[in-house]
């Protein structure tokens, strides 16, 4: 498949011819939607309760009681749903609802999204928090963050501050109890089709790179003591994530804590980093890389 030339080059040096065969096999097959239902809208049990009365048929995920794979039925007729219209749901990969999960949000404490649009996340540690911690929600893109907006308006997640501005430029008079840096990447682990994966080059790779490594020094600053940062991408690449927290955690005051999650569902890649979490591109989830820090 010369069209992913770069992405195979890549993937077979890192993980070997082995793993490679066995993404490119996977990638191919058809992803079911996921979705979570948002509490801070609706009874979980109600609202599936619901979906199944019209007909779609549901899987339940072992790692999270709020999410679903939709086994029957397209995406589209989901969004013609009123539990859909009315925000009750969120359609969201299951790899992307991690990260929140692993952050474990707590109450009453302040919280960064760094590069949260379109909001699948900022919401969900909203829903996480029962609206009841001080979320700070940045996106520098005008019509992002105005589409991060209306999601979290449409969730009813009302505990979260829209920013419009480059948290790479925030006062480092702010700090936070916990930071999610869903970091811009090449996103190597989301690629499937033939078209995607013309755009999957160095270039995007370097520039993802310098972008990232800023973002998690920025992040660093703003965390406080005690406080836990998450970095994740949705790229399986090791430039882009062992190799960018290698460039940037040089400071001993910051400590990368071991990451214990399992599912069925998720098969995880080998890591040159103990305690991080590489997820393999699967028919059941998109290739991501989640990182746990702590600043003691």
């Amino acid at each position: 498949m010369e069209y992913q030339s770069y992405f195979n080059e890549i993937v077979e040096k890192e993980y070997g011819k082995d793993v490679l065969k066995e993404i490119n096999d996977n990638i191919i097959k058809f992803r079911k939607p996921s979705f979570r239902i948002n509490p801070l809208k609706g009874d979980v049990t109600c609202v599936q309760a619901k979906l199944e009365s019209l007909g779609f048929k549901l899987s339940s995920i072992d790692f999270y009681d709020n999410a679903f794979i939709l086994e029957n039925k397209t995406q589209e007729e989901l969004e013609n749903t009123d539990v859909y219209k009315d925000g009750q749901i969120y359609l969201q990969s299951l790899s992307s609802m991690i990260p929140p999960l692993i952050l474990n949000p707590k109450v009453n404490t302040d919280i960064l999204d760094m590069a949260a649009a379109p909001g699948g996340k900022t919401t969900q540690i909203a829903a996480l928090t029962s609206n009841k911690a001080r979320i700070t929600a940045c996106e520098m893109n005008t019509i992002r963050a105005k589409r991060l907006e209306y999601n979290v308006k449409m969730q009813g997640a009302t505990s979260v501050f829209v920013l419009n501005q480059d948290s790479r430029n925030l006062d480092e008079l702010f700090s936070f109890d916990a930071i999610l840096l869903d970091a811009p990447c090449s996103g190597s682990g989301t690629r499937t089709t033939k078209e995607s994966f013309k755009g999957l080059t160095e270039i995007l790779v370097k520039k993802s790179v310098a972008s990232q490594t800023k973002l998690l020094a920025k992040a660093l600053k703003l965390l406080k003591k005690n406080g836990t940062l998450i970095y994740s991408t949705c790229s399986i690449f090791k430039e882009e994530n062992e190799e960018v927290l290698k460039s940037v955690l040089k400071d001993k005051s910051f400590q990368i804590e071991s990451i214990d999650f399992n599912s069925n569902l998720i098969k995880k890649l080998p890591s040159s980093i103990n305690g991080v979490l590489t997820i393999a591109p699967t028919e059941h989830t998109e290739g991501f890389f989640i990182a746990k820090i702590r600043k003691v």
